[in-house]
């Protein structure tokens, strides 16, 4: 049966009367939400942010993160992080800061499981192959390819592009991608998303990287952050073997980050004293770690950037990819009609190269590897030679 007109107001103001009850006054409220850029009418039993959540998990670009590559690529092994684990881990430490903190669960939500969407196939090494490619065109950087995937290329509605989101969830994802304009805070509810993401990256790569042989547990104490957690997961058992002490330590530098975000946040909000959200953007960033973690969390950056990021074998394959990325948008950017229909008709817009782009972007690892093989292994049966030798 169809809700009535006084049902669905009923509903929404329950949502309304839960917020106001359970968030803090320096929150994000639905009710104060600054809506849509294409108004449509409210739901039944979901707030705008909800609503704006189900909406990214229901899109393309965010199915393609489980076959797109954090760090790793599939080649190493199978046990690393995914681009959608490491979206589903930075939502689970963010939802359980913001309600720690009285913020609003449902925005910190949606941004979370946005935040990823417009990286491409092969990580980092993607990204920085069509920042290259596309630099007479702007560059290419995954946090703005997430606005351009949800204003523009994500259609799913008949009466506008994109997913149409809250100005609040774009307000998030618009500081990732500008983030040298520190004018301006954005909402809280933004600031522990962006902490979250930094928690979860740090501590997930060294467990992945101890999992593929690129490190070993002694490699790791000499890291004086890895240390520490080390030695407090011992103190609660001695007898781990070297698999449980790494399970142990990397539960415990999550848990020690998130501890520490809760307790320097919640002193600075005290002191603050906000009055309601756009009083907390006015104001420096508030949702911090300490100095003194964020100091050993540089420390234990900068190892893996030496160590795992430039490790022999990482390279090895980042390069391959590389060139993978650079020969399919060298092919494409002549032959746009090889494009689906949707490209193609777009490029008469966007011109080719960010077309290809945005083509390449949203292409997984393997989805990559298998389109690059097509258009340059296989040989041409008129011919018999490789289509790689056609091409170039």
């Amino acid at each position: 049966m169809m809700d009535t007109p006084g049902d669905n107001q009923l509903e929404l103001q329950t949502i309304a009367q839960r917020e106001r009850l359970l968030l803090a006054p320096y929150a994000v409220f639905s009710a104060d939400s600054r809506g849509r850029q294409h108004a449509e009418p409210q739901h039944a039993y979901r707030g705008p942010f909800q609503r704006d959540r189900d909406r990214v998990i229901h899109t393309a670009a965010y199915r393609r993160l489980s076959h797109k590559t954090q760090v790793f690529t599939g080649e190493l092994g199978d046990y690393h992080r995914s681009r959608l684990t490491h979206t589903l881990e930075v939502s689970s430490v963010a939802r359980t800061v913001a309600r720690a903190l009285r913020l609003n669960e449902d925005l910190v939500e949606a941004m979370a499981l946005l935040h990823d969407v417009g990286h491409p196939p092969f990580g980092h090494a993607g990204e920085d192959t069509l920042d290259e490619l596309l630099a007479d065109e702007g560059g290419f950087s995954h946090n703005r390819q997430a606005l351009r995937i949800v204003q523009l290329l994500e259609n799913r509605y008949r009466d506008f592009a994109g997913l149409n989101l809250s100005h609040e969830v774009l307000e998030g994802q618009l500081f990732r991608a500008s983030k040298q304009d520190t004018t301006t805070q954005p909402s809280l509810e933004a600031q522990v998303v962006d902490a979250a993401d930094s928690i979860a990256y740090n501590s997930h790569d060294a467990d992945d990287a101890l999992e593929l042989g690129l490190l070993t547990v002694n490699d790791l104490l000499e890291v004086p952050f890895w240390r520490t957690a080390a030695e407090r997961v011992r103190r609660a058992a001695a007898d781990l073997n070297d698999l449980e002490l790494r399970r142990g330590v990397v539960h415990e530098l999550i848990d020690w980050q998130a501890s520490d975000l809760l307790r320097r946040s919640a002193e600075k909000l005290r002191a603050a004293n906000y009055a309601s959200a756009d009083d907390a953007r006015r104001r420096p960033r508030t949702i911090t770690q300490s100095d003194d973690l964020a100091e050993q969390k540089g420390e234990l950056e900068r190892f893996l950037f030496q160590r795992v990021y430039r490790h022999p074998q990482v390279l090895e394959v980042r390069q391959r990819a590389q060139n993978q990325l650079r020969e399919m948008f060298a092919y494409f950017v002549t032959h746009i009609d090889q494009l689906p229909a949707s490209y193609v008709a777009r490029a008469a817009d966007e011109g080719p190269p960010r077309t290809v782009g945005d083509y390449l972007a949203g292409m997984t690892d393997r989805f990559a590897q298998a389109r690059h093989e097509h258009l340059y292994m296989q040989p041409d049966w008129r011919t018999g030679n490789s289509a790689a030798g056609q091409i170039k």
